[in-house]
């Protein structure tokens, strides 16, 4: 063997720690409402259409309270509880702000769920005095912030959540070898303790291990089987079904699965049992992804000298803007909403928002947007900072590239329609709002009124060619209106509509068209209808109909004109 050789590198063990936020959804009301920490609070939420508890407070706890419980029956065991509803943006929110926060302990952190995370502490732990100061760390930050939190130490993603959901006490959890007191024979384990205390007192107490108090376990590297043994199965992340299945049968605790048959498991409880456990094991790889950091697209401007004239903050948009679209463009990504901070030199901000009809990352159909409202900004004693932000994007899809006769036709034409269309749109946008901007587009009914949608603008592709109707349709339509004449199936010879008398002169139809029977629309309900195209000796043309009847009654309607 050849002594100058390198010799190969020790694999480093993989540690993992797994926080769990029990309570996340009702200690984040509490930032916002702390006179609420003295009375039972719960967070309610929807599950299988019925209202349950999802996040309760200590004082809720204390009062018998369980998680998943109905809101019926937990007002029936606690009638002066304070409810809130669940509001999973807010709490998604509060989730990755926690995210942000475990990132000081290592940069691989992955949100698990709604209320726990995941982190990669390999190589990580020393740089925090270990693993159990970092433990402290971990819950003095938490308590700063008035969370709640239980974590785990393990060697793999599957052992560390265990832990920290199903570990008791705490603290660190010694490798079992066999010398332990309580895994000797029950004949010598009353000599055993013996060894283990002075003579003149009763036999202490086992001392908890560092942060027992803080409900925290750590399994000691390379004692995974150890660790799991006493937990039950549920600490597998299985469905309940499985574990009850599992209880029925004796089996109540990791270690009794450990040593059975894979292929019976498999066969009785399906594959996620084995696979769970072998991910708990390490025999089965479980990767933890951390989030990728969020798109943002911002530029910013410091002026020497206050500036207030509306040539001098187009003059520093024109600076600001290049640089955002190359951020733009590098990304693959077009700005949908833009908006400009301009700090004033004296305090406060004056902002300007505008919105496109399509995304864009060009500079010159930009500009002339934020040039239309520059003229309602109260400048004061001058703006000394400005920063544009593109808070609002979306992919941005490269033109395809042509050849031939399509190449010398877009030569021909400086901008293409629809260019020109979506620039139309964002500046009508910036006077009105884009929300009130919009286009119909056909629809697939054979309901009069139903044959067309009504799209925001800016949010719809330009509607492709309406197709012809099958029978020629009327200039105006409008809801049915009543018309005077015998309740007849037959045209009438005369009618009586909007206070006036007519006199049919031509009739062309029956056109029948029946309700949809999938949908209770109240304009449907007089049943089956016959449409009529009548001209009148006036010179009138109507849409009439004749309703036939069904849960309303029927009779004589117009619902259009030709005219």
């Amino acid at each position: 063997m050849n002594p100058d050789a390198p010799r190969p590198a020790r694999p480093v063990n993989r540690r993992i720690l797994s926080l769990w936020f029990p309570r996340l959804a009702a200690e984040r009301l509490l930032r916002h409402e702390p006179a609420l920490a003295e009375v039972p609070l719960a967070v309610v939420g929807e599950a299988a259409n019925q209202r349950r508890l999802t996040a309760l407070t200590p004082a809720a706890s204390a009062r018998g309270l369980l998680r998943g419980q109905p809101l019926a029956e937990a007002l029936t065991l606690c009638p002066d509880l304070v409810t809130r509803p669940a509001d999973p943006p807010r709490e998604a929110q509060t989730l990755a702000a926690l995210r942000r926060w475990a990132g000081r302990f290592s940069p691989w952190v992955a949100e698990e769920g709604t209320e726990a995370l995941m982190v990669d502490l390999t190589g990580c732990a020393h740089l925090f005095g270990g693993e159990t100061a970092l433990f402290q760390q971990v819950h003095d930050d938490c308590a700063d912030l008035g969370l709640t939190v239980r974590a785990g130490i393990a060697d793999t993603a599957g052992a560390a959540w265990a832990l920290a959901r199903h570990a008791e006490g705490g603290g660190m959890t010694p490798a079992r070898t066999g010398d332990a007191i309580d895994q000797e024979a029950r004949a010598t384990r009353s000599r055993a303790q013996k060894r283990h205390w002075v003579r003149g007192g009763p036999a202490p107490a086992p001392s908890p291990g560092p942060g027992a108090a803080d409900g925290t376990r750590i399994s000691p590297p390379g004692a995974l089987r150890q660790s799991l043994a006493p937990l039950p199965v549920a600490a597998l992340r299985i469905a309940p079904d499985t574990a009850a299945g599992l209880a029925r049968l004796g089996i109540r605790r990791i270690g009794d699965l450990m040593g059975m048959p894979r292929a019976g498991l498999a066969r009785r409880f399906g594959q996620d049992l084995v696979r769970r456990l072998d991910q708990a094991l390490g025999v089965e790889p479980e990767p933890i992804s951390p989030a990728g950091a969020p798109l943002h697209f911002a530029t910013r401007l410091s002026l020497p000298e206050p500036i207030g004239l509306q040539a001098d903050i187009l003059a520093g948009l024109d600076r600001l803007l290049p640089p955002l679209c190359d951020k733009l463009r590098a990304r693959g990504r077009g700005a949908r909403r833009l908006r400009l901070d301009l700090l004033r030199a004296e305090g406060g901000t004056e902002r300007i928002e505008i919105g496109l009809a399509r995304p864009t990352d060009r500079p010159d159909s930009l500009r002339p947007l934020f040039e239309l409202k520059l003229g309602d900004l109260d400048a004061g004693f001058g703006f000394d900072v400005l920063r544009l932000v593109a808070p609002v994007t979306e992919p941005l899809h490269a033109t395809t590239h042509k050849g031939g006769w399509a190449v010398a036709a877009e030569a021909r034409t400086d901008r293409t329609d629809g260019q020109a269309l979506d620039d139309l749109i964002a500046r009508i946008g910036a006077r009105v709002g884009l929300e009130r901007i919009t286009r119909e587009h056909p629809a697939d009914s054979h309901i009069p009124e139903k044959t067309q949608s009504t799209q925001a603008a800016a949010y719809s592709a330009p509607a492709p060619d309406w197709p012809a109707p099958m029978r020629p349709r009327p200039l105006t339509l409008f809801r049915p209106e009543p018309v005077t004449a015998p309740a007849t199936p037959d045209p009438p010879a005369r009618f009586r509509w909007r206070g006036r008398d007519f006199e049919i002169r031509l009739a062309q139809g029956p056109e029948r068209i029946a309700p949809e029977w999938w949908l209770d629309d109240p304009n449907w309900r007089s049943g089956v209808r016959d449409y009529w195209r009548v001209t009148t000796t006036q010179g009138a043309r109507l849409w009439l109909f004749f309703a036939h009847g069904a849960t309303l009654s029927g009779g004589w309607f117009a619902q259009g004109d030709f005219a």
